[in-house]
């Protein structure tokens, strides 16, 4: 591999974004395909498509070519705001599932080490844990809190960033109040309607640990089938 592709593919790894490089297995020439480019046109567009959803590597036919899809995507990472018996249950889901997990409450009474071992917690506000790692397109955020004062500022950083998958615990009602906010805060509607709320898949889940299953559910479908496949 050249030396300028390989820096430009490590500086995509570097900064959390999605890549991949077609090899022409016939004359070897190499080629750098980020996922924010416009391949809309490229004969391996579907392809590429397909390849940045499911993270895997393997060989395509072009025409009379073939060519190899070397597929670089940074690990999912699923971001819980709020500390409760319904993250509880989630993490260890989630971390099987091969999720980077991460759960961020300001809130002591939950926010303990007894509740959640394993260097998954992040005692504090939203606000100042994601100035250290904020959110990107392979991030998924379920805000399970149930109070605006916590769930609201990662909520509207996650429709600004673009995260794959954004959640909401809360009734119908408690998300049209939820909207109302963000709206008056300048969040569009069409941003707005990308939040999975009531939040999980609708598979009648009641305890927490079935509320859990439904938002796995979610998470999963919104990555390997996009976005818009998850409100």
């Amino acid at each position: 591999m050249e030396l300028s592709l390989l820096t430009a593919l490590n500086n995509e790894s570097a900064c959390r974004r999605a890549a991949i490089v077609a090899t022409d297995l016939g004359d070897g020439s190499q080629r750098l395909v980020r996922e924010s480019d416009d391949y809309s046109d490229d004969p391996l567009a579907e392809e590429f498509s397909r390849r940045f959803r499911s993270g895997k590597s393997g060989a395509v036919t072009s025409g009379e070519n073939e060519v190899f899809l070397t597929v670089s995507v940074p690990a999912p990472r699923l971001v819980i705001i709020g500390a409760v018996h319904i993250s509880q249950a989630l993490v260890p889901m989630a971390e099987i599932a091969g999720l980077d997990v991460t759960v961020i409450d300001p809130r002591t009474a939950f926010a303990t080490k007894d509740r959640f071992p394993g260097g998954t917690l992040k005692a504090g506000w939203p606000e100042d844990v994601l100035a250290n790692m904020p959110f990107d397109a392979y991030t998924a955020v379920a805000a399970v809190t149930h109070d605006p004062k916590i769930d609201d500022y990662p909520l509207m950083e996650a429709l600004k960033t673009g995260c794959f998958y954004v959640g909401a615990l809360g009734s119908r009602k408690t998300h049209g109040k939820r909207l109302e906010r963000f709206h008056a805060a300048g969040v569009n509607e069409d941003m707005c309607q990308r939040i999975d709320a009531p939040i999980g898949l609708d598979i009648g889940a009641a305890s927490p640990e079935e509320i859990a299953v439904a938002v796995l559910g979610s998470v999963i479908q919104a990555l390997r089938k996009g976005p818009e496949t998850a409100a």
